[in-house]
């Protein structure tokens, strides 16, 4: 193989920042690429371009041309780091790009083949090497622009860099395929436990009975205590996610605030919690240890004799409660249950044996579709490598395609 050259992309390279609105008239109207219309996959989503009045004189220098490549340099956030690129790939029309975002123009087209520059700087932000360029300020992060100009990229003759863009379409394409039909498969996976349990909740013939006929129904406190670094766990609406609790980003009270809330509360193991508020309002979790912690915004239901409380949850986790949860939900800053909602909340009441036979069914349902749910999100994340993968070796001259169909030479 002929070795190639490699240049830092300020060698090659011109670079803009992009565009504020500015207050000078004549005003012109343009369409301006923002960070929300670059996807995880670095192409272009131009499925909602915000059109703005700008400065005509800012927009002359700032207006994108056929084969640009848009950095996003800022934004992002604590799981999100920035340096993702999409190529313009429009001819027609007047666009710009925000002040997040830079372009990067290649000077000489005859040297350098847009979309051969786009694949080299998404394994820079795929394989992380754009991330340890970053800092970070008030939850944004920013992108070291300076630090980012220097990255070298190697330079094949332009056929090569062609040939190399066209072997890593055709790879990324069945790639895609793959995945959407490994999402689709996940999502079926999903959705088949859904129905079953819906159908159950939907189809059986019992008497129903209100939550405070068959257990305690109490709330947790409203108030604001003063949070430390280390003590008793506070846990609220926010730490109850679909597969139970999450402590990880959980505040802390002093022993004497939670003995004042935990007297209201007297949270026990075999209890089950209840989102009363915001976007998760409804979402259920038992408490499963005997870890000791308050409540705030919480419904707390008593482990009871008369109910299955894993029945119970699992039909608080049906779309038919849901319904319910939705239905009695009082608008405000943020929607919520309240406390004479949660208390008569219907419950469907099969005989506890009964119950128990359906627990045990749907425990079995529920731990075949987590195999499979198991299986596809490997299948996903093993593909993501795989682009990598791909990626690393197209750029160290590794990628031939000898007879139509991709394959990797190994050195």
């Amino acid at each position: 193989m002929m070795k190639w050259k490699r240049k830092k992309l300020n060698e090659f390279c011109e670079f803009s920042n992009g565009l504020w609105t500015g207050k000078k008239p004549p005003f012109q109207t343009v369409g301006v690429i923002r960070n929300t219309n670059f996807t995880k996959d670095c192409l272009l989503d131009d499925s909602d371009i915000v059109y703005l009045e700008v400065e005509q004189s800012q927009f002359q220098k700032r207006k994108l041309q056929y084969g640009d490549i848009i950095l996003e340099k800022s934004g992002g956030g604590p799981k999100q780091p920035v340096g993702r690129v999409v190529i313009f790939d429009k001819t027609d029309g007047d666009f710009s790009f925000s002040n997040f975002t830079s372009v990067i123009r290649i000077k000489n087209k005859d040297e350098v083949d847009f979309n051969f520059l786009h694949r080299c700087l998404f394994l820079e932000y795929i394989s992380g090497a754009t991330e340890k360029m970053q800092s970070h300020s008030t939850g944004i992060r920013n992108l070291k622009f300076d630090e980012y100009k220097e990255i070298e990229i190697p330079l094949p003759p332009l056929p090569e860099q062609q040939r190399i863009v066209s072997i890593l379409d055709k790879a990324f394409s069945a790639i895609e395929r793959s995945r959407n039909n490994a999402e689709q498969n996940l999502k079926n996976a999903k959705e088949l436990f859904e129905s079953y349990l819906q159908g159950i909740f939907e189809n059986g013939n019992w008497e129903t009975k209100k939550l405070n006929e068959i257990t305690e129904v109490k709330d947790g406190t409203h108030d604001s205590p003063k949070y430390i670094k280390e003590g008793i766990p506070f846990v609220t609406q926010k730490n109850i996610k679909p597969d139970g609790f999450s402590f990880g980003d959980t505040k802390f009270i002093t022993e004497t605030d939670h003995e004042k809330f935990y007297k209201r509360s007297n949270v026990t193991y075999g209890d089950i919690l209840i989102s009363m508020i915001g976007a998760n309002r409804g979402m259920a979790a038992i408490v499963d240890d005997k870890r000791v912690f308050s409540i705030k915004n919480v419904g707390l239901i008593k482990s009871s004799d008369n109910i299955n409380m894993n029945y119970l949850l699992y039909y608080l986790k049906s779309s038919v409660a849901m319904k319910y949860v939705l239905y009695m939900s009082n608008g405000g800053a943020q929607e919520f249950v309240g406390l004479t909602a949660l208390r008569s909340f219907p419950i469907p009441l099969p005989p506890l044996k009964e119950q128990q036979t359906i627990v045990h069914q749907l425990d079995a349902l529920r731990a075949e579709t987590q195999k499979l749910e198991t299986v596809y999100q490997k299948k996903i994340a093993d593909l993501e490598e795989l682009k990598k993968s791909i990626l690393q070796k197209a750029f160290n001259g590794e990628l031939v395609e000898p007879t139509g169909e991709l394959k990797i030479e190994k050195k």
